[in-house]
């Protein structure tokens, strides 16, 4: 049996760990001591907004707070929030056995390569999960919303495959990783709007307001998108380019046809949200500020993009958590361009 070590075991590594090992997969989990300790106090929960249940008692997990273990994985899953990528790549690098395949699941757009400079010997793969996931309680885990794991296509990961099957979490192999990342990278602009919202993803994605918000980060980015020659892939029944048109429309008309473009738990929140809940550095800079790098590059501004930056990296050191309203918001936006 493969062997797989998870590195970076929060939210989304404790979700695709359990899952795997709900199906009998060899799964260990490296990550923090408090997240650990509770695992093995609870054990792990989870469930998905389509009502599933899997249940894995602590005798089943294996938990680690150093990656020594991943010396003999076949698979490492690399979970970590991406201001730690560089350092988990030293980490692994004088640990890992050649020709292991290493996959990248995380946010923004350069993981993958900042880990393959560093493991030269192994296999190192882009990747991208759609989902959400919460944490509701200890040791319970929750996905909020709808998608399937997307990988760039190698002959590597076939020993994998029909582990992630069996788990219910088929990898969906991609020739065009770079396209599916500046896609996930469209949507996730608006973990920033609904951090700074407070709000549950369903309640904000109702109002009007916070859509146009949305819609103003995403026509920004598409624009230089198109000026950088990138197509980003089609990842909901809605084309990349009609979704700002979409955003904008009144609440009712949203609600009839963009209902179908993501199944969201109703209480299912943005990742950044959680961070900033937890007074956690948050991911801004690898998601909006893609596409502010991305302007630099092509000699062109991004202020919607960049003033959302600003905000969040305000609401990270605020004494009380903002909570901005839909318009306000939207004024703040349309002011910085």
């Amino acid at each position: 049996m493969a062997k797989i070590c998870i590195v970076g075991a929060g939210s989304i590594g404790c979700y695709l760990g359990g899952r795997l090992l709900a199906a009998g997969a060899d799964v260990t989990l490296v990550g923090r001591a408090r997240i650990g300790d509770e695992l093995r106090t609870h054990g792990l929960t989870l469930t998905d907004y389509r009502g599933g249940h899997w249940q894995v008692h602590t005798a089943d997990v294996a938990y680690e707070t150093e990656p020594d273990v991943a010396a003999t994985a076949d698979l490492v899953l690399v979970t970590v929030k991406s201001a730690a990528t560089a350092s988990v790549a030293d980490a692994l690098k004088p640990l890992l056995r050649p020709g292991a395949v290493v996959v990248s699941f995380q946010n923004g757009l350069g993981n993958a390569d900042v880990l393959r400079a560093a493991l030269p010997q192994q296999t190192v793969l882009a990747g991208m999960v759609p989902f959400n996931v919460m944490q509701p309680r200890a040791g319970a885990f929750h996905q909020g919303t709808a998608g399937e794991l997307e990988v760039a296509a190698s002959p590597a990961l076939g020993t994998f495959l029909d582990t992630f099957q069996r788990a219910g979490l088929p990898l969906v192999e991609r020739t065009d990783m770079a396209s599916v990342q500046w896609a996930k990278l469209l949507l996730n602009l608006n973990n920033a709007i609904n951090a700074l919202a407070n709000r549950p993803l369903k309640e904000e994605l109702s109002q009007r307001a916070y859509r146009r918000c949305l819609a103003l980060a995403q026509t920004e980015a598409m624009r230089l998108l198109v000026r950088a020659g990138i197509q980003p892939a089609k990842l909901t029944p809605v084309p990349p380019a009609w979704i700002p048109r979409l955003l904008a429309t009144p609440d009712a008309v949203f609600t009839r046809l963009g209902g179908k473009m993501l199944a969201i738990d109703p209480l299912a929140r943005s990742s950044m949200s959680d961070d900033l809940a937890a007074g956690r550095t948050t991911e801004v800079d690898w998601i909006n500020g893609e596409v502010v790098r991305l302007a630099d590059r092509l000699g062109q501004r991004a202020p919607v993009n960049a003033r959302l930056c600003a905000l969040v990296h305000a609401a990270e050191t605020a004494a009380t958590r903002p909570n901005w309203s839909g318009n306000d918001l939207l004024a703040a936006l349309r002011s910085a361009t």
